[in-house]
């Protein structure tokens, strides 16, 4: 079964196409330009693997949280070709991807992800990995960097070992890290579409998924807009 992820929930956008074993992916800075570069990504990595578009098995974006626009282009370019070819859609949390992404470059298995959210504040959650597969050990939320905790053990556990730190809110942030006896930091990761796709594919086999309609994006933040003076003064969701 092979899977198309998306993520462009940052100034990155990141295409991939692949069932787990193979896969073509490809990757560039577009700043602002994700709704003009997706799309000819799309057609360079199906091409390039040799797979139509009704050939896969779903189709997976990142979800957020992250840049507004850039995870609302996502939905809606993962919705509608997945209308289009009658395939379900698979929404992923960013956290969960970027948990994912430290397992795979450092072997990580307890991530505390955090994404600068902008506005003084960062979105954080907490996986761990046990027995193949991410257990949510702390939801995804928006908090300011004072408020960003390891989660504490939970009671009765004997194995009471550190917490590893990954993603872009480490770096805007790093009081964060200075604050807690990280395991190991590494704020240079960020969420990518192979991550996507790498945890899309296990709910895929299970029959999981959803109707394109019924794709979400994950905001955790309620804003979605700037007031104008906000606007004046360079903020930016």
């Amino acid at each position: 079964m092979n899977v198309l992820a998306l993520e462009t929930g940052s100034e990155w956008c990141s295409v991939a196409v692949g069932d787990g074993t193979q896969w073509v992916v490809r990757e560039l800075h577009a700043g602002q330009t994700h709704s003009e570069r997706v799309l000819p990504m799309i057609d360079a990595v199906l091409a390039q693997a040799g797979i139509a578009l009704r050939d896969l098995g779903g189709i997976a974006f990142g979800a957020g949280p992250g840049g507004f626009t850039g995870v609302r282009i996502a939905c809606g370019v993962a919705q509608g070709l997945a209308f289009g070819a009658d395939i379900p859609v698979v929404p992923i949390s960013t956290l969960a991807a970027l948990c994912e992404i430290a397992r795979r470059v450092h072997g990580w298995t307890r991530v505390l992800a955090a994404l600068d959210a902008r506005m003084g504040e960062v979105y954080v959650a907490a996986h761990r990995f046990e027995a193949d597969v991410w257990r949510e050990a702390m939801p995804a939320a928006v908090l300011p960097p004072s408020a960003v905790a390891p989660p504490t053990p939970r009671e009765g556990a004997t194995n009471r070992a550190r917490w590893f730190a990954a993603g872009s809110g480490f770096a805007a942030y790093p009081e964060i890290g200075a604050a807690h006896e990280f395991a190991g930091i590494d704020a240079a990761l960020r969420p990518d579409a192979l991550a996507i796709g790498m945890l899309a594919l296990p709910v895929l086999r299970a029959g999981g998924g959803v109707a394109a309609a019924l794709a979400l994006p994950l905001y955790v933040r309620d804003r979605v807009a700037l007031t104008t003076a906000e606007r004046a003064a360079g903020l930016r969701l």
